[in-house]
């Protein structure tokens, strides 16, 4: 009896040893997936909560979705490391990278499957403008002042026009894309910059292409530099492998309805954009 009453008493001490470890483990914090204001915050949040679900249940630790407050804090947060992944428009991303050095990538998107992308300059179908020259003077609408197709692209192709900022007769960063589309289509400006989908989309209203601008590497997600390897190992290969997934389709097209699919992404892929901004910082604005 004395054996028996030892034994259990063995027994219970095995398993509180083993809860006593369990409970010192500590507790993972969320992994923050950091998304660029594009659209309005409550749509971004729905556009990415599925994907946030399928790498929570890939990495086994929780990923929250946090919408950045505008553009600029949006690359602060991945370059100084307070976020632990980021989304980023190209722009955004050389820009960062510039400022605060290369960050681990993991993927690029595609669109129809293409990781590239282009845009127009576009006006009214009504519209009396004919070529870049007859820009000035008029008002035009670009989108936020670190977006690729919206501001950066455009006004290189308008200054290589010899259209500056100086020659329209006003302008303004207004955000979305959808909101340059509408700007124009509603007259408070005569021309603007947008995505080709965008120009797709609502081209059926009342649109013309103006110009059409040269495409560049699509949008891409980065971590920031500690990220422990493992993670960003399996970060990059739980993107690459989505649309693979039993729902990566639909994980896909949450976040755009023409997404195909997560691309290899190195830093070269940008250069053409670099070499873009370079040449237009060269020439008088």
């Amino acid at each position: 009896m004395r054996r028996f009453a030892f034994s259990l008493l063995k027994l219970f001490c095995l398993f509180t040893g083993f809860a006593t470890v369990n409970a010192a483990e500590p507790i993972q914090p969320p992994l923050i997936l950091a998304v660029h204001p594009y659209l309005p915050s409550a749509e971004i949040q729905q556009r990415f909560a599925p994907l946030a679900d399928y790498l929570s249940k890939q990495l086994g630790r929780q990923v929250q979705v946090r919408v950045g407050p505008n553009f600029e804090q949006h690359i602060e947060a991945i370059g100084i490391n307070s976020v632990d992944i980021a989304f980023m428009g190209p722009a955004s991303y050389v820009k960062m990278v510039a400022c605060h050095g290369a960050k681990p990538l993991l993927a690029r998107i595609e669109i129809k499957g293409k990781p590239i992308f282009s845009g127009y300059i576009i006006t009214r179908a009504d519209s009396a403008l004919r070529t870049l020259a007859d820009l000035r003077g008029r008002r035009f609408a670009f989108a936020d002042l670190d977006s690729a197709m919206g501001t950066v692209v455009p006004r290189y192709v308008m200054q290589q026009a010899g259209v500056g900022l100086k020659h329209l007769g006003a302008y303004q960063h207004l955000g979305g894309y959808e909101d340059v589309a509408l700007g124009v289509l509603n007259g408070d400006f005569d021309a603007g910059a947008i995505r080709r989908e965008v120009f797709d989309e609502l081209a059926p209203r009342g649109l013309r292409v103006l110009a059409k601008l040269p495409e560049v590497s699509e949008h891409l997600f980065v971590t920031r530099a500690d990220l422990p390897a493992n993670q960003v190992r399996l970060l990059r290969q739980a993107l690459l492998q989505l649309k693979h997934a039993p729902n990566g389709a639909a994980i896909l097209r949450a976040i755009n309805k023409d997404m195909t699919a997560m691309a290899p992404v190195v830093d070269a892929d940008y250069d053409s954009l670099r070499k873009l901004q370079r040449a237009f910082a060269a020439k008088p604005k």
